[in-house]
Order: C-alpha cells, then sequence, then structure tokens
C-alpha cells in the first residue's frame, strides 16, 4: 500500500512539474519545458518536501533514480540520432576549424569553472560542471551521478542559457543580419518523419541499442552511462550502418519524447534541491555571472578570427560555436539566413565532445585536488 501511495505520489509531482514546463514552453523557449519543469520541481521541494516522503524512517531524497535514467535514455538518443551523413561530411570538410573551436570552448570552460572554484565557496567539481558549455539538459544530470551539488550547476546554467539566448540572436540579428553563409548548405532532417511500420521497427532497434550502450558505458565507467553510453552506441550504429547501407537510417521519434525527456530529467533534478543548497549563493552568481560574459565575449572574438581564415560568414560562425542550446541557435540560424546545417553539425559535435571529455577531466582534477589536500595536510 505504502509503495503504491509513493508511485503516485511521484507520478503527481512530475505531472505538476511538468505544467510549469508547459506554461514556460508558451512563450516560445524550446527549453522552456526544461527550465519550467526544473524551477516547478524545485519550489515544490524546497516548500512541500512532504510530497517526496514515503515515510518518516525512510526520507525520499527527491524522486527514484528511474525518472532521471529515463530522461537521459530519450535525451541520448535523440543527440546520437542527430549524428547523420550530413553532420559527417561536414566535419570532414570544416574539420580543422570545429577541432579547433572545441578545443578553445573547452580551454575557456576550464578557465571560467576554474575562477568560479578559486573566487567562491562551492568545490570544485561544482565549480567546473556549473560553467562546462554542454547543455541543461545534459550537464546537471552528469554532474549529479559524479557527486557535484546539481542545485547550484543546475541554477548557473540555467542563468548561462537565458544569458545567451537572450543576448546573442539580438545582437546578430542587429548587426550583421545582411551577411550571408558561404558553407555550402546541406540539409539536415530536423522534422519528424511521418509515421510508418518500417521506421516503426528501427525504433525499437535502436532502444535496444541505446539499453545495450548503457550496459557498454558502465563497463567503461562512462559518467551518467545511460546518457552517454546511448548516445555513443546509437550515433556508432545510425552513423556506420548508414554508410554500409547507403543512406540515412531513420527511425521514428516524435517531438513529444523529447517532451518527456526534459520533464524527466528537470523534476529529477529540481526534486533533489534544499534549502541548504543556497547558502552563499550571492557571490556565486555575480562571479558566474562574470564568467559567462567572458565566455561569450571570448566566443565571438574566435568567431571573428574563424570567420576571416575560412570564409565562413560570421553568424553561422557564431551561433555555431555559441554556449548555447541546439534548437535556440539553429533557430537563430534560419532566421538570420544563416548556415543552420553547419551550426547543428559543430553544436552536436561540441556538446558530445564536453559530455564525454570533460567529466572524466573533472574527476581526475577533483582527485588529484583531494591527494593534493591530504598530503599537505599529512606535512602539516
Amino acid at each position: 500500500m505504502i509503495e503504491s501511495k509513493s508511485v503516485f505520489r511521484f507520478v503527481g509531482f512530475v505531472i505538476i512539474s511538468g505544467i510549469g514546463g508547459f506554461l514556460l514552453s508558451l512563450t516560445g523557449l524550446s527549453i522552456g519545458w526544461m527550465i519550467g519543469t526544473l524551477l516547478t520541481a524545485t519550489l515544490l521541494s524546497i516548500f512541500y518536501p512532504k510530497l517526496l516522503q514515503v515515510s518518516a524512517p525512510h526520507k525520499q531524497k527527491g524522486l527514484p533514480k528511474i525518472w532521471l535514467h529515463v530522461g537521459q535514455l530519450i535525451l541520448g538518443i535523440e543527440l546520437g540520432r542527430k549524428m547523420n551523413n550530413s553532420v559527417l561530411y561536414i566535419f570532414g570538410e570544416n574539420w580543422l576549424t570545429i577541432i579547433v573551436m572545441l578545443i578553445l570552448s573547452i580551454v575557456f570552460a576550464l578557465l571560467s569553472g576554474f575562477i568560479v572554484w578559486k573566487y567562491t565557496n562551492l568545490d570544485m567539481l561544482t565549480g567546473f560542471f556549473a560553467t562546462a558549455p554542454g547543455g541543461l539538459s545534459s550537464i546537471p544530470s552528469i554532474a549529479e551521478e559524479v557527486g557535484a551539488n546539481t542545485g547550484i550547476v543546475s541554477i548557473v546554467q540555467t542563468m548561462r542559457i537565458f544569458l545567451v539566448v537572450l543576448t546573442i540572436p539580438v545582437v546578430l540579428s542587429m548587426s550583421f543580419v545582411n551577411h550571408t553563409s558561404s558553407v555550402a548548405s546541406h540539409p539536415v532532417p530536423t522534422a519528424t518523419p511521418p509515421f510508418e511500420a518500417q521506421q516503426m521497427l528501427w525504433t525499437v532497434v535502436f532502444i535496444l541499442i541505446a539499453w545495450l550502450g548503457y550496459y557498454l558505458g558502465k563497463f567503461l565507467k562512462f559518467p551518467a552511462p545511460w546518457l552517454l553510453g546511448s548516445m555513443v552506441s546509437v550515433a556508432a550504429v545510425k552513423s556506420f550502418g548508414s554508410i554500409i547501407i547507403g543512406h540515412d537510417l531513420i527511425f521514428w521519434w516524435p517531438h513529444v519524447l523529447m517532451i518527456l525527456s526534459q520533464v524527466f530529467i528537470g523534476a529529477s533534478i529540481g526534486s533533489r534541491f534544499h534549502k541548504n543548497m543556497f547558502s552563499g549563493l550571492k557571490r556565486t552568481l555575480v562571479v558566474s555571472l562574470l564568467g559567462t560574459i567572458g565566455l561569450i565575449i571570448s566566443m565571438f572574438t574566435c568567431s571573428y578570427i574563424v570567420s576571416l581564415l575560412t570564409g565562413i560568414s560570421f553568424i553561422t560562425s557564431a551561433l555555431a560555436f555559441a554556449p548555447g542550446g541546439i534548437a535556440e541557435m539553429t533557430t537563430t540560424a534560419i532566421v538570420l539566413d544563416a548556415d543552420s546545417t553547419f551550426v547543428v553539425a559543430v553544436q552536436v559535435l561540441r556538446i558530445i565532445a564536453v559530455c564525454i571529455i570533460l567529466p572524466p577531466l573533472f574527476r581526475w582534477l577533483n582527485y588529484w585536488e583531494m591527494k593534493k589536500g591530504a598530503y599537505t595536510h599529512e606535512s602539516a
């Protein structure tokens, strides 16, 4: 009976949180489902914590992990699905530019995280994850897996997304609207294809591939294996399978699944907030805000240099390497007549690179810092 009541309580919590996501999505912000759900779940967990408690002796610390894992699995399949032949073709044409910018993105993220860590009271892991340009849907969930403060990470990531979305499209639309892209256009299918029985069969196959990818990621000790394992396995099978068959492997994957992913991840992360997370937050937000502004300026500078060296328009370059969301930057590219295909390709590759490279690096840095601190303590 208690277990049944707890299930209904968790489902109710997710539904109520999802209503907040729906309301914010009405503003037209594609990440609105994630942010709205996260904010609503945070308020519920802080002011109505009894909603998540199964019983007095066994207090539930947030939603059960299954909600987060399902959201991560859906997100991993979505990211892997975007890795089609067109993306690989674009990477082949501009591989040096993309690799250099990906490396610079990681360097700037490390520098920004180092500043946040040194000038606030945050621990190293939280400081680095809070500034990592990997996306609001993926970074907080990975941060939770490795023990960082997901509350702070989510708050800083949300602030960064809002700042990027509210500044970069506006600046570009006001200053460079007459520029066009010189990168050849290679269409990337973004709309959901009509339902077909064959595509449904491929959907089942890729869900199984993603599920097996979780076990592979767990075996290889990936952080957040439900996300990274499924993403890598789906991308690998889809890319190599398309090369062998001669055309893209298309499976039925409606947009409503991404909405569910945002709701599940947002509700899971928000359910783990508590009042103690917000102690000393003012200084953290100020430092993080300055770091985000510096990151945006750095990306603008690098994008301008890339546009001079490669002939890629500044609008396309800036949107491709902006530390914002894929959907927001791609939509802006379409509106401003930039090369949306190049923007999609680079944004997806950047998120994949950040999600794969940064978490192990952050954990190694944290281990090194703890070991260094222990050695200093013993010497004293």
